[in-house]
């Protein structure tokens, strides 16, 4: 039993690396390529799958990755990073999460329910005149 206990973490650790290295930008895989680090995970299940988990969590705390500024293609990034907390935790999105929450959902809302009080106004207004005549 223990065995086949160590085997299945063994298998679920080169999973989770495999993966994490997929989904990992360039700047976040230590100066090796995605194709190296796989091979290494394949072959060498336990250790490839630590390094990696080693290399990630360096290179997160150095200041690497997709929260970093100055990472991404352009080196620059065309939108603004959000300021790194000092704490660790879940990442909040970058934008809104529910629609209640999107200012541009809102407005558009706002304007409909204008619209809609303009048209019942509207009827109401010629419905009266027309009892008037």
């Amino acid at each position: 039993m223990p065995r086949i206990l160590l085997i299945l973490v063994v298998v679920g650790l080169a999973a989770y690396a495999l993966a994490d290295v997929w989904g990992s930008d360039e700047d976040e895989r230590g100066g090796l390529p995605r194709w190296l680090w796989v091979l290494l995970i394949v072959l060498l299940p336990l250790l490839g799958a630590i390094s990696w988990i080693v290399v990630r969590v360096a290179a997160r705390r150095s200041g690497a990755g997709p929260s970093a500024p100055g990472s991404g293609p352009g080196g620059g990034g065309s939108r603004p990073t959000p300021p790194r907390s000092p704490r660790p935790g879940p990442r909040r999105p970058a934008g809104p999460v529910a629609p209640d929450d999107d200012p541009e959902f809102l407005w558009r809302l706002e304007q409909e329910k204008r619209r809609r009080e303009r048209e019942a106004r509207g009827s109401r207004d010629r419905d009266t005149q027309d009892d008037d005549v």
